[in-house]
């Protein structure tokens, strides 16, 4: 986000519930809106969402030049939703963590190159996570606003419907479908269609909103001649905890986790043998390999030793897998030998290498994690 020019910021969780109904939505969102009252009889809720506060935040900001625009402003901060029924881990729950940005423009022109700018950002982002996404066209619903994209990983337990279809090259939500957003679904005659319905769950979503909120709020910047202009907005948002469990349902196995190595909570796992007489130097020889693999910057933080000398390798290389880190490298016998080898499991691939201690460096080297 800051590679594009965004500024971080920190809105409160408590949204006055006047805002809320001042934008309309107080009704609209109904009783997925965690409500509350403080000593004083001032009524609250918990933001889902911010679009009113930042607004009013702009609004109360007065002489913002045209130079000084665009604005983008993004924070990751908790979510709440009061949901009907909440199911599946963090894929639909009360409590979330989001990603969320809204950007303010001169213009419906400038605000739609901001759309493109943040839209292309969100691609990259899901580029670097290596885990196939789906781009919808979605429905506006209680956000509002003029155009809407949602991001998707593909998977059965999915709660979004999407049509997608390969040949015309319609990506969908099927509320669009529904509620006649599109008349024209798939521009083929019906026996050339290839439509289909696919599950979906949804990580990320972009909104154009044109003067939806700026005009509510009154919040305007100072135009070349000096008129008051109401801004053009977007809003953008990324399910940061949606993300971790949608990429553990699409990588995972029954028995062991899988993450994109970009978000893997460490990248490698060092396992030293048990020995009753040399585990000593299993583990001094295992902890100067940790100390010369974290030399490497990109790999600072990403190197555990799994120190247990009382359980066995085949244990410990179990837990290891189960717990998703994307390599394990065990110092074994041959690790003690003049010619020093070490054994190097890429979990993801399920491959298994044996190395010289100059081969491990120069391929863990190659490992990216940024």
């Amino acid at each position: 986000m800051q590679a594009i020019g965004a500024l971080k910021i920190s809105l409160t969780t408590l949204a006055p519930e006047a805002l809320w109904k001042q934008s309309g939505r107080l009704t609209e969102a109904g009783a997925e809106l965690f409500t509350l009252q403080d000593r004083h009889k001032h009524n609250y809720c918990l933001g889902p969402t911010h679009e009113e506060l930042v607004t009013k935040l702009m609004a109360n900001i007065s002489q913002v030049s045209y130079k000084s625009l665009p604005v983008r402003l993004y924070q990751i901060s908790r979510k709440f939703r009061d949901e009907m029924a909440p199911r599946n881990g963090l894929l639909r729950g009360r409590e979330f963590e989001m990603k969320d940005m809204y950007t303010f423009d001169t213009s419906e022109e400038t605000a739609l190159e901001t759309y493109q700018t943040v839209c292309t950002a969100y691609d990259r982002i899901f580029d670097r996570l290596a885990l196939p996404y789906t781009k919808v066209s979605g429905a506006t619903g209680m956000i509002g606003g003029d155009l809407s994209h949602e991001y998707h990983y593909l998977a059965a337990i999915g709660q979004d419907s999407l049509l997608l279809c390969q040949r015309c090259g319609v990506q969908m939500n099927k509320e669009m479908a529904v509620d006649g957003q599109l008349s024209n679904v798939c521009q083929l005659s019906a026996h050339e269609c290839e439509l289909q319905e696919t599950k979906g769950i949804e990580v990320g979503h972009t909104f154009y909103l044109g003067t939806k909120y700026s005009s509510i709020f009154q919040a305007t910047y100072r135009s070349q001649d000096s008129k008051l202009i109401e801004y053009s907005m977007g809003c953008y948002g990324l399910g940061m905890t949606r993300i971790l469990q949608a990429a553990v349902e699409k990588l995972s196995t029954e028995t062991s986790l899988r993450w994109p190595r970009i978000i893997a909570p460490f990248q490698i796992c060092i396992i030293p043998k048990k020995d009753g007489t040399r585990g000593d130097e299993y583990l001094a020889l295992a902890e100067d390999l940790s100390d010369t693999l974290t030399q490497q910057r990109h790999l600072r933080g990403e190197v555990v030793i799994d120190d247990r000398m009382t359980l066995t390798i085949g244990r410990r290389q179990v837990d290891a897998d189960r717990m998703g880190y994307p390599y394990i490298i065990v110092v074994g016998v041959k690790a003690l030998q003049s010619e020093s080898e070490f054994e190097l499991i890429d979990i993801n691939k399920g491959e298994t290498h044996f190395m010289s201690r100059e081969q491990l460096i120069s391929f863990v080297g190659s490992i990216d994690t940024i």
